[in-house]
């Protein structure tokens, strides 16, 4: 793993471990896609039921960003040690990731299923959308430990250079679930709880097929039980890389809830029904930069470790130019495209007409993106938590909420104002994103002695 980290071509590099990354999340996007095609042609109530499923978007997203603090804040902080040779030190985070993962994950079941109906409420979910959004994280909910098992270890193996082997791990669950979906939905006639029960099964194969390699000879790192135990200092340094990538995911999950109250209030269901397709969408278009950005992170952070700082230079340059074409292909399909993107999640006209409308307007922003979302990657395999988790709190929190509730006092229609808050904050985010850059990473290469500089 060391000589291929350390020497050879860094595009043919990146491309080897970022493709399978990419390829793995767009078929663990298949998840909520699936369910979201299926329940949206469900007969009698398959719009008011998408809406339900839009709903409870929020909560599945905080239960992936809580697995996404533990497992991309310890991830990063392993492979900086495996450059410096120091493996044993890589297996106490794995070990240390492992049981505060389940810890956490046991919490958050007991806590949702007291308490997802009144937070259901609180999203925006009215007498019509509740039973449906209810009934799908009830189940739901019983799958918490094996979400955050398979998706928080998973960067553990990609990060020793195992890239096809952690896409697999997503594509059985993905193929799984798209196999029992269908059939729990319809010949069943479950309805959301059949989507639900499909995605817990699948996570959980997910889950023990990532435990499975952790524990087997054929992992670099190997998951050990006298490593799965939490020192607090280590356990500060993983909560503290892995909150950049917390605030991006659970932030999502407020402007979920943002955008459905606001578009409730002023738009109604069907408003809600089109922002839960173009989250969706977004969640879909934003896979391959981010991935592709996670995938270069054990090279850069390998390097890094190792102080190698013209490979990393290079493997900077390359993923985010890399992001920035991908981010430009992306805004065009949605542009000018924008219908058949709507069709695929709903055969309702109201609404594939309302939502091709809005889409061009949503992603306008998209052709920047990509180059924030790379940029932003590469601040955490550096191990600058601080600046990462900056520009995520810039784009979310200061500027896309205070947009939403500001921008329909100002402009008519108001629910079309809310979706022009998401461009505004993404070009703005982006603009900020590459001056930081800029500045932090010449001083952090021109400064012999990273060790010390980078966050803890």
């Amino acid at each position: 793993m060391s000589s291929r980290f350390a020497a050879g071509s860094i595009p043919k590099l990146l491309l080897s471990l970022a493709l399978p990354a990419i390829a793995a999340q767009i078929v663990n996007a298949l998840y909520n896609v699936v369910d979201r095609m299926l329940i949206g042609r469900m007969p009698g109530g398959g719009t008011f039921a998408l809406t339900g499923l839009g709903i409870a978007f929020p909560l599945i997203m905080t239960i992936s960003a809580f697995a996404a603090l533990i497992g991309l804040g310890g991830a990063p902080l392993a492979s900086m040690k495996l450059g410096e040779g120091k493996p044993k030190e890589a297996e106490k985070l794995l070990g240390s990731c492992c049981l505060m993962l389940l810890l956490v994950s046991g919490v958050l079941t007991a806590v949702l299923l007291c308490f997802h109906r009144p937070l259901l409420i609180a999203f925006g979910a009215s007498g019509t959308t509740l039973p449906y959004a209810s009934d799908y994280m009830g189940i739901y909910l019983l799958g918490t430990v094996s979400v955050m098992m398979s998706l928080g270890l998973n960067s553990f193996i990609s990060i020793q250079g195992f890239a096809k082997t952690a896409m697999a791990t997503v594509c059985a669950g993905a193929v799984l679930n798209a196999i029992l979906a269908p059939l729990f939905i319809f010949p069943m006639h479950m309805g959301v709880r059949g989507a639900a029960l499909a995605t817990v099964i699948s996570q959980t194969a997910s889950a023990i097929w990532v435990l499975s390699f952790l524990t087997s000879r054929r992992s670099h790192l190997r998951l050990r039980l006298r490593n799965l135990r939490v020192n607090p200092r280590m356990a500060c340094r993983i909560l503290a890389l892995g909150l950049s990538p917390f605030i991006m995911q659970s932030t999502e999950s407020l402007i979920q809830i943002v955008f459905n109250i606001s578009l409730a209030r002023y738009g109604g269901d069907l408003y809600v029904g089109a922002i839960s397709i173009l989250t969706s969408l977004m969640q879909l278009f934003s896979l391959p930069l981010s991935s592709f950005a996670q995938g270069a992170q054990p090279v850069i952070g390998y390097n890094y470790g190792s102080g190698d700082y013209a490979r990393v230079k290079a493997a900077i340059r390359f993923c985010t130019a890399v992001c920035g074409v991908l981010g430009i292909v992306m805004w065009a399909v949605a542009v000018f495209f924008p219908r058949f993107p709507a069709m695929i999640f709903t055969d309702q006209a109201e609404l594939i007409a309302l939502t091709e409308r809005l889409m061009p307007v949503f992603f306008l922003g998209t052709c920047i993106y990509g180059i924030q979302l790379a940029l932003q990657q590469m601040f955490l395999a550096l191990g600058q938590a601080k600046v990462s988790i900056f520009i995520a709190v810039l784009r979310k929190i200061i500027l896309l909420i205070p947009l939403v509730f500001v921008l329909p006092e100002f402009i008519s229609p108001k629910a079309d104002a809310v979706i022009m808050a998401e461009p505004i904050a993404d070009a703005c985010a982006a603009v900020t994103c590459c001056i930081l850059f800029a500045a932090t990473v010449k001083r952090l290469l021109r400064n012999s002695g990273h060790a010390s500089t980078a966050d803890p």
